[in-house]
């Protein structure tokens, strides 16, 4: 019985990993993933490699992953080889991506224009620092602004056409003058001792 080597890729629901406590979470996956091998390729022998590990085991026992994409592999022996899935990427998407990089690696010669855009950087960075700088005196000016046109509202309410009370202060408009607790009734003044 020969078999040929059978590839697949799944993606592997983890969502039910939550059902279980907090501290056996990354084990009921790693069980979960080695169940669904188990199941899809019809073989007990199950290996699960290092990267598929780590990926389950990154975020610690309480978090794992709620899904993982995973490659199955079964070779003529029966055994099941489950890797961490890559994907290929085309060819043609490759090329551009990379000729765009070469262009701007190009476009500076030596280590001059560098040097002027790391200068032009450090004007734009300052000019920045003068803006924030400029925009906070304005803030505290207007700050400064804004106290003397609290404190002229407050004299207005203090009415002036009333007379004093008997400890020569103003009464407020619309509030009876608070009277003060004389602290010579309420405690008798200790002699110095002589």
């Amino acid at each position: 019985m020969s078999e040929e080597a059978l590839e697949r890729i799944y993606t592997i629901n983890l969502g039910k990993v939550l059902l279980s406590p907090n501290n056996q979470r990354a084990k009921r996956a790693i069980n979960m993933i080695r169940s669904f091998a188990v199941k899809h390729m019809k073989s007990e022998n199950v290996k699960i490699e290092e990267d598929v590990s780590h990926l389950v085991w990154e975020r610690g026992i309480r978090h794992p992953p709620r899904k993982i994409r995973v490659k199955l592999s079964k070779d003529d022996d029966g055994n099941i080889i489950v890797s961490k899935y890559q994907e290929e990427k085309k060819a043609g998407e490759e090329k551009p991506k990379k000729e765009e990089k070469k262009v701007v690696e190009e476009k500076p010669k030596k280590g001059e224009k560098k040097v002027e855009e790391k200068k032009e950087e450090k004007k734009s960075e300052e000019k920045k620092v003068e803006e924030k700088k400029v925009e906070e005196k304005k803030v505290e000016e207007k700050k400064v602004e804004e106290q003397p046109k609290m404190d002229e509202s407050k004299e207005e309410k203090v009415v002036e056409d009333k007379p004093e009370t008997k400890e020569g202060k103003k009464t407020v408009a619309g509030k009876p003058p608070k009277e003060e607790k004389k602290s010579s009734e309420t405690k008798p003044e200790k002699k110095p001792k002589e």
